[in-house]
């Protein structure tokens, strides 16, 4: 096991007409030994492309990559001492589970077939799927050959995984359960782990910490809380938690935040949070607005609404309102989560609460957060017995 440094990593390919295109941008972070770090981000975003010069298979246009203390940069993948596990599984089809699971041990190691025999059993055993070491991947379901998949880079006993959304091919009750499993695995193992998902459920349950991509660039490192409400800029903000931030428009007018369907009084702590800015965008999380049904508005910060459109998810309601001022062919809608326990029809007239406790700032030009809410606001749960 080893910590894995990611120093100045940039990646530039060439098309044919000679126009370059940048796919990874100087990304530098440390993966501390026995971690497990979820690079996330949009299609497109060079988290791939990353992991693929972590594991060889790109070479580093520029930057240094070290496994343990040790360049990696000019060794081939088979020196890496690191193991892949691919979306696709990459099993050999005319190969058993225990051949697949074999295979790299026979190639790269001067071990008897005794002792693979041992790596591999165990590790089936390990990974429940003992029963299935004679059967082909083709007569195996999907969860099945995930598993083998991770069970033929286990045996390997390698520094590092590199994981490249190894979940995308499964259905969701699947997905799930398999996420819980990687996380067991991962614990038990202390392997330190890189797993790529543009999924940010995924990346929120699994990580120990995550690192956000967006168009090559690094956008954030930290733990999931950390991104979740103390996030670096607006795409980070937008990006990480489902549903999605509410975002507003709004200029900084004297002693209120000034929008096309609210005003925001910017109060003494405000105040230095916009010192110097025009404009900023106001962002506040679904389950931060303060909503009350029947009820008319009494703070500042408290806006008349009328719900749209309600999304029952079962435990929660999404709730889409409209601003009771919104004269508009198409009104601008924001969401509220709610208790799957409260009961909300379209029509009904709400009022809306923004708490400054709970709202994000962000230059409206850069996108960096100019105000996030504290993480001290966050209740920690007590479960000392």
């Amino acid at each position: 096991m080893a910590e894995l440094t990611l120093d100045s990593i940039t990646k530039v390919f060439t098309e044919d007409d000679g126009n370059e295109i940048v796919a990874v941008d100087d990304v530098d972070f440390e993966i501390a030994d026995g971690e497990f770090l979820v690079l996330v981000g949009p299609s497109g975003c060079g988290k791939s492309t990353t992991l693929r010069m972590v594991a060889g298979l790109e070479t580093i246009t520029e930057g240094e990559i070290r496994l343990g203390g040790r360049r990696i940069n000019d060794k081939p993948p088979a020196e890496r001492n690191i193991a892949m596990v691919f979306q696709s599984y990459a099993l050999y089809p005319h190969m058993t589970v225990k051949q697949n699971m074999s295979f790299g041990l026979e190639e790269s190691t001067d071990m008897s077939d005794d002792e693979i025999d041992e790596i591999v059993t165990d590790t089936a055993e390990m990974m429940g799927i003992a029963n299935l070491l004679d059967r082909k991947p083709d007569d195996l379901s999907g969860g099945q050959q995930q598993r083998v998949a991770l069970g033929r880079a286990i045996v390997r006993d390698p520094e590092a995984f590199l994981m490249d959304e190894p979940l995308s091919n499964l259905d969701a009750k699947l997905r799930a359960t398999m996420r819980t499993e990687l996380q067991r695995l991962q614990e038990d193992l202390g392997v330190t782990t890189v797993y790529v998902t543009h999924d940010q459920t995924e990346a929120m349950t699994m990580g120990d910490r995550i690192a956000v991509l967006d168009d090559g660039i690094l956008q954030q490192v930290g733990t999931p809380l950390e991104c979740y409400h103390t996030p670096n800029n607006y795409f980070v903000a937008g990006f990480i938690g489902e549903p999605s931030m509410n975002f507003f428009e709004l200029d900084v007018e004297g002693d209120a935040l000034v929008g096309e369907h609210f005003e925001y009084p910017i109060s003494d702590q405000l105040r230095g949070a916009v010192s110097g800015s025009d404009s900023v965008t106001l962002g506040i999380r679904p389950e931060d607005v303060e909503f009350r049904a029947d009820a008319m508005p009494t703070e500042p910060t408290d806006f008349a609404c009328t719900v749209d459109v309600v999304e029952p998810t079962g435990d929660a309601n999404n709730v889409y309102l409209t601003f009771d001022d919104d004269n508009s062919d198409e009104p601008r809608t924001f969401i509220v989560t709610v208790s799957g326990m409260d009961r909300v029809e379209s029509g009904d007239k709400v009022v809306a609460r923004f708490p400054e406790s709970a709202i994000h700032l962000f230059d409206e030009f850069s996108g960096e957060a100019l105000k996030n809410r504290s993480l001290e606001d966050v209740e920690s749960v007590d479960i000392s017995i």
